[in-house]
């Protein structure tokens, strides 16, 4: 191939383009900032950004035969060597003769047309959707059953024991979630499968919504949906990552937010069926008929979704970690227009699983909190899924019925204000798609923490109304002010925060220990707040949640690093600066931000996490010797 006269060595990563080193000095000024073992988590991100990165064009090519003739794909040998072309430099198209007038086209509209995909890939799309909508309708139905089965099981009284049940019944899926169902998600995509890993946690939320509704007793509806949470647990961690991995780069981030935002939709959808079907009368024989089709009916998507996943592609990913080359071929083929952007897919992946096994042996769980690096970013993942839930926001995805019915309302148009609460909190979680890049995550969170509390004070202080309207009045609006405030912060952030924040090499651990985290909160938070009402009355519960919000406001300004438009080598500088150091540089901000948005004046802002200037960095050494401390760094972290 002669016609080859420039080798294409750029390192662009197809994965996420905008993580390419484009300066060798920038990687040093960054890197000589960090310690050792730092240094080395910065390598090995490096490394599995983009495996590609610098190789000859002449070894490329040796490398790609050699894997077509390992794996039997010698029938696809030129699309392999296009492919592994543009997963090295994505523009190379541009200035090499092998790629023909469509495959440049095609290749070219990845970027400028990004949103015209195969039908196969939407496919894809609305069923991880519809999943996410199960998601959300297993969390919101209870809301108006709870207003109905409590009084037929004989525990609908105020007392505490009769509180603590009814809690410990809507709370169940959480448990199960947090102690044994999240756990279990690795082991059942490595043996199942993200396809059949979804398909039968959709049946078991299809089946232990079908169970609740057949229940004859307080501790029969417990157990069921104690089951229904291993349907909950692993769903919520496949889906997002079954999605990510069959779709393009250019989209890749949109798609995986779908789940929140398809979440909060079934959340509304839920509380629409728990309004239609209250009217429901009982049929001859069958007690409670409202309240077990509003359980029963929110299994119907999951049964959807079982039956759509049949016909949709597994992961290609998945099928060459099993070493299923030609199967993954095949599946890329349908999900992408055409066999070269298939090809490159595929190589990729290939190159980064090896990359990711040159990892194996290291203890994951031990690193994520021995590392400095690795525990800053455990910590601020730790504070923004706690706030998720301590934030106070399923408090009124769950109990939002009895909530309004305690200021006054009646049934009906308790569930129709319930209804509106879910149908805000999806409306403006639409635009998170665009501001969680616009303004960033931290500074999201920053705002809307203080803009929550004030909310659920609102919510609360109404109660001591003397007038029935005024309270109704007051409740309604501070609860649909907090969902405004919630969807586009505390809503998207935790979940793409802490997807970014971990190294790559123990990124699937940090999200176990994330969603984990988030479910265990959702526990407390739902088995405590009959008692916390009970207790304190409304006032001081949502009293309580309203200083929560303040608390983490705090934490967020302390601990959580701003990780928006952030390379991965960056990620790692920022997650390395030391924890007083960070703390410090929060306080600070106070006063630089009573100037900028109070006093209106423009203080210079501070920047944290400055690089060294390229005169620093060349005075201490040449690329070699910087090349060879970090090989000295890797051999010391590994040791």
């Amino acid at each position: 191939m002669s016609e080859m006269s420039t080798s294409p060595t750029s390192p662009t990563s197809n994965e996420k383009p905008d993580t390419a080193v484009k300066n060798p000095h920038d990687v040093h000024r960054q890197r000589s900032n960090m310690d050792a073992r730092t240094r080395a988590i910065a390598n090995a991100n490096a490394k599995l950004s983009n495996p590609l990165s610098g190789i000859p064009y002449d070894r490329l090519m040796a490398d790609v035969e050699i894997f077509a003739e390992e794996r039997g794909l010698t029938h696809l040998l030129p699309e392999l060597e296009k492919g592994a072309l543009v997963a090295q430099d994505s523009t190379c198209y541009d200035r090499l003769d092998i790629f023909s007038a469509e495959d440049k086209r095609i290749l070219k509209e990845e970027v400028t047309h990004r949103w015209r995909q195969t039908p196969m890939l939407y496919y894809m799309v609305v069923m991880s959707s519809l999943a996410a909508a199960v998601q959300g309708m297993d969390e919101a139905v209870i809301n108006g059953a709870q207003i109905l089965y409590p009084t037929q099981f004989g525990i609908g009284s105020s007392n505490n024991r009769d509180s603590w049940l009814v809690g410990l019944i809507n709370s169940a899926p959480y448990l199960c979630c947090a102690t044994i169902s999240c756990w279990m998600t690795q082991p059942l995509n490595h043996y199942l499968g993200r396809k059949k890993t979804i398909f039968v946690t959709c049946m078991i939320s299809f089946l232990t919504c079908i169970w609740s509704a057949l229940t004859n007793s307080w501790w029969h509806l417990f157990i069921a949906r104690f089951f229904l949470g291993f349907g909950i647990g692993p769903k919520s961690t496949t889906v997002p990552v079954y999605t990510a991995e069959c779709s393009p780069a250019p989209i890749r981030g949109a798609l995986v937010m779908m789940w929140q935002m398809w979440t909060a939709f079934g959340i509304a959808l839920g509380d629409l069926i728990d309004l239609v079907f209250y009217f429901i009368p009982d049929a001859p024989g069958v007690t409670g008929l409202n309240w077990r089709l509003m359980l029963g009916s929110a299994g119907v998507p999951g049964l959807v979704v079982c039956l759509q996943i049949l016909f949709a592609p597994e992961s290609p990913r998945w099928l060459i970690s099993k070493g299923r080359y030609e199967d993954a071929f095949n599946e890329l083929c349908r999900l992408r227009f055409s066999h070269v952007q298939a090809a490159r897919d595929l190589y990729y992946i290939h190159v980064l699983l090896e990359a990711e096994n040159d990892m194996e042996g290291r203890n994951r769980m031990v690193e994520m909190f021995a590392i400095p690096r690795n525990r800053h970013a455990a910590l601020a993942s730790w504070v923004v899924m706690f706030g998720q839930q301590f934030c106070g926001i399923n408090v009124i995805a769950y109990y939002s019925s009895n909530i309004f019915l305690a200021c006054g309302f009646t049934q009906i148009p308790a569930l129709t204000s319930s209804f509106a609460f879910g149908t805000l909190n999806w409306l403006f979680a639409l635009p998170a798609i665009f501001t969680i890049d616009t303004f960033g995550r931290r500074n999201l969170l920053l705002f809307t923490f203080p803009c929550m509390a004030i909310c659920l004070l609102i919510t609360g202080f109404s109660f001591w109304s003397t007038s029935e309207t005024g309270r109704a009045a007051g409740v309604s609006i501070g609860i649909y002010l907090f969902a405004i405030f919630y969807s586009p912060g505390e809503g998207p952030v935790p979940f793409t925060y802490s997807a970014e924040a971990f190294p790559l090499y123990i990124r699937d651990v940090g999200m176990s220990f994330a969603t984990a985290t988030t479910w265990f909160w959702n526990f407390v938070l739902s088995i405590t707040w009959p008692w916390l009402i009970l207790a304190f009355g409304p006032q001081g519960a949502f009293g309580w949640y309203a200083t929560w919000c303040c608390i983490l406001w705090v934490l967020v300004l302390l601990l959580v690093r701003e990780t928006k438009d952030k390379t991965l080598e960056e990620l790692d500088q920022v997650f390395s600066v030391p924890l007083g150091t960070h703390a410090a540089y929060g306080l600070r901000q106070i006063p630089y931000g009573f100037k900028k948005f109070v006093l209106f004046q423009n203080p210079v802002p501070e920047q944290l996490y400055r690089v060294k200037s390229e005169a620093e960095v060349l005075n201490a050494g040449d690329d070699e010797k910087a090349r060879r401390q970090e090989r000295e760094d890797m051999e010391k972290a590994n040791a």
